[in-house]
């Protein structure tokens, strides 16, 4: 199936910087009801693992509170609107956790 079937317009994409980030953020987010599908990544969108997730704006709220509990937010989230892909929201703190970490006082 192509991408664009898969993802139609008004739908977010968290794209993550690995693999298993994405299939980890999957496995918490299905296990608490919300309604995600990991899909493989538009080639638009220019991605380190090929996967993203795919919701709706209704569930973005809480996806973003549950992933930034579990430490997991995505790299960057794109919308598809009017036949592209348009980000609307990036972790800033990607760059910056990975060179210092969280841990250091």
């Amino acid at each position: 199936m192509e991408n664009r079937l898969m993802v139609q317009e008004g739908n977010l994409l968290a794209v993550f910087n690995s693999g298993h980030r994405v299939m980890k953020a999957e496995s918490i987010l299905k296990a608490l009801g919300l309604a995600i599908l990991l899909i493989p990544a538009p080639r638009q969108l220019q991605t380190d693992c090929g996967l993203a997730l795919r919701f709706t704006e209704d569930e973005r709220d809480r996806i973003m509170q549950t992933l930034e509990q579990e430490r997991l937010l995505p790299a960057f989230i794109s919308a598809y609107r009017g036949g592209s892909y348009v980000t609307i929201w990036t972790n800033e703190q990607t760059d910056s956790q990975n060179v210092q970490g969280d841990d250091i006082p």
